[in-house]
């Protein structure tokens, strides 16, 4: 019995996170993330160009969507491939509702910068979208999204901001999948 009872609870420890279940301690971190209806903190972050991305300045044009990708955590994360293949597959829809689309993406590496380009590979960011990197997580853990565990960097997220800086719309996966879908991120765009 103490055996079987031993590998209930082992079963159990792996199921819950993928099934989006953390312990209290992680989950306390992703509790301090902007909720819909809350204030979006300001960030400014640099771009692949070596631009500055200020959220604010975005949201004096319009709606923002801020998506946080799992960055670098020793290798190119596919879902976030197929999460960024799916939006910009809508560029045209969110151009229409005068949004622009944030990719962050976020690493403890020195060369950021590099690994976030070798991510995009060939693909070109379509008018509207820019992707910027967060050494060190200084915007990942203003937004309480650290997800400090080996080979993670931050839970994989999705912001919708109205002009005035109120999240109306927020998805934060506590697993490598879960992400919103670009559907739903259209639906939520004023």
């Amino acid at each position: 019995m103490h055996t079987t009872f031993k590998t209930l609870l082992g079963l159990v420890c792996f199921a819950l996170p993928s099934m989006g279940i953390m312990a209290a301690s992680a989950r306390a971190v992703v509790d301090d993330a902007p909720a819909v209806g809350d204030r979006a903190p300001d960030f400014t972050l640099k771009a692949l160009d070596d631009s500055e991305v200020r959220l604010s300045r975005i949201l004096e044009e319009g709606p923002a969507v801020v998506v946080v990708l799992r960055g670098y955590p020793g290798y190119q994360c596919p879902i976030c491939s197929k999460q960024i293949g799916s939006l910009i597959s809508a560029h045209e829809d969110f151009a229409k509702k005068k949004a622009r689309v944030i990719f962050i993406y976020p690493g403890a590496v020195d060369d950021l910068t590099a690994k976030a380009k070798e991510f995009l590979k060939k693909t070109e960011l379509p008018e509207g979208f820019v992707m910027v990197t967060d050494p060190k997580y200084v915007f990942t853990n203003t937004y309480g999204l650290r997800w400090d565990a080996p080979k993670e960097t931050a839970y994989p997220s999705t912001f919708v901001i109205d002009s005035e800086g109120k999240v109306l719309m927020a998805k934060i996966s506590q697993e490598h999948g879960g992400r919103a879908d670009t559907k739903q991120v259209l639906a939520s765009l004023p």
